[in-house]
């Protein structure tokens, strides 16, 4: 399978931190988040990956020219932002064989077993599949409702008044009909204008393994004595 690996944020919330350092290489616990999600993917069987890049973008060529990995790596670089279903639209030949992909947002540090992911989406072939969990501080996410049947019932990205605390988790499958559901205009972003179009075409998988956003400096602090480790035993 193939992902996408969304990295070319800007990482202002991290400052200073990432005044010198883009936000995909800030390290955890040693290891630059980039490495994680690399490994990750080959633990996975995740064999090509994309990745955008803007902020500092000679510095993450520079690592990924050095680092050690058995997964295909290119490497997109956007001048002006294109938004995160932006990339995707713009890089859609790259996937255009491809019936499934994965959708990784390069600031979430996890445990999940993405196999499982896969299995409930491969079991009922919806437009796309989301990993969502509970989140502190729903009003900076993409809130979702989920059916009984695990169907997302409703998707608002950044709520000003939450009517509940399961949020996308950055963790997508998605099909070519996401990539048809992408509106024509520039930037363009997943939360704000593809998800909210599939209500009803969308199923949510549901997060309680090892999951935090290294977003911002208080998150990204708390990583380096929580996370669990790369190399240990995955959740079954």
């Amino acid at each position: 399978m193939k992902a996408f690996l969304l990295a070319a944020g800007h990482g202002t919330r991290l400052k200073p931190l990432t005044d010198q350092i883009p936000k995909c290489l800030l390290p955890v616990q040693g290891m630059p988040m980039l490495q994680i999600w690399l490994n990750i993917c080959a633990r996975f069987g995740i064999h090509e990956v994309l990745i955008n890049i803007h902020s500092h973008a000679e510095a993450v060529r520079r690592f990924l020219e050095q680092c050690k990995t058995s997964v295909k790596v290119h490497v997109v670089e956007e001048e002006e932002l294109l938004g995160s279903a932006g990339t995707l639209l713009a890089n859609r030949k790259w996937i255009r064989n491809e019936p499934l992909f994965w959708v990784f947002y390069a600031d979430v540090l996890h445990r999940v077993n993405l196999d499982c992911m896969l299995q409930l989406h491969r079991s009922r072939n919806p437009t796309a599949t989301l990993g969502v969990s509970r989140v502190p501080d729903p009003a900076r996410c993409g809130i979702v409702s989920v059916a009984e049947d695990g169907t997302i019932a409703e998707f608002v990205e950044k709520p000003l008044h939450p009517k509940g605390d399961l949020a996308f988790a950055g963790l997508l499958l998605g099909t070519q009909s996401l990539l048809d559901a992408i509106p024509p205009k520039h930037p363009v972003d997943i939360g704000f204008d593809v998800l909210p179009r599939l209500v009803g075409r969308m199923m949510g998988y549901s997060i309680s393994d090892y999951l935090i956003d290294i977003g911002t400096i208080e998150n990204y602090n708390k990583a380096q004595s929580s996370w669990p480790g790369n190399h240990s035993k995955f959740p079954e």
